[in-house]
């Protein structure tokens, strides 16, 4: 994970999402999740079976509807998480509205999303997942996934992990980040384009 650089609204600074794991060295037994699920198997073809019909509404819903059910599978296990397989809130019981608020301990960041910008990380999360082999998901040369009603990211437990804008970052990180990735310079700037502080 690349680290934010900048003071954020709430003057947050320097947070990565590396920081919401315990080193080995800690002793303490810690965890990082890795998901991969899709409602969308099935899905292009009746869109295309509407569209042959001229019937761009159903059309429409059947992708949304789709994308929905992906993000509540996602949401779904991320309460199996919680309350089952790491137990941490065994006895949480949250309404509607406390979940869309988030109120419950943990975050399921994404490759791509602000605090986790590179998307190259979804090939790791697939290898380790066998998320093709398993879930039938596949990720294009782009990492974008296939079929399109998929969700995939990282489940985090501790209880201070939040979100944050990892924002621009400078030559010094991208240089750390390549050594770690394996990569070219060019090919991490490539990667994280839009969030050099240079050019």
């Amino acid at each position: 994970f690349v680290r934010n650089q900048q003071l954020e609204p709430e003057g947050i600074a320097n947070l990565s999402l590396a920081d919401f794991i315990a080193p080995l060295s800690s002793g303490v037994r810690d965890y990082i999740g890795g998901f991969v699920v899709t409602a969308g198997h099935g899905t292009d073809a009746l869109v295309k079976h509407f569209e042959a019909q001229h019937d761009d509404y159903n059309a429409i819903m059947a992708k949304v509807l789709a994308d929905r059910l992906g993000e509540a599978f996602a949401e779904y296990l991320h309460v199996v998480i919680r309350k089952d397989l790491w137990g941490y809130a065994p006895d949480e019981q949250l309404s509607v509205a406390e979940m869309l608020r988030e109120e419950y301990r943990g975050i399921r960041p994404a490759p791509g999303y602000p605090a986790c910008p590179e998307h190259s990380e979804k090939r790791v999360l697939f290898e380790l997942l066998k998320a093709e082999e398993k879930t039938g998901v596949s990720l294009t040369e782009h990492f974008a996934m296939f079929p399109t009603a998929a969700v995939s990211g990282y489940y985090f437990g501790h209880p201070d992990s939040q979100y944050f804008n990892v924002g621009k970052v400078s030559l010094d990180q991208i240089n750390d980040y390549s050594r770690r990735k394996g990569l070219s310079q060019a090919e991490t700037e490539r990667l994280l384009n839009t969030h050099l502080n240079y050019k």
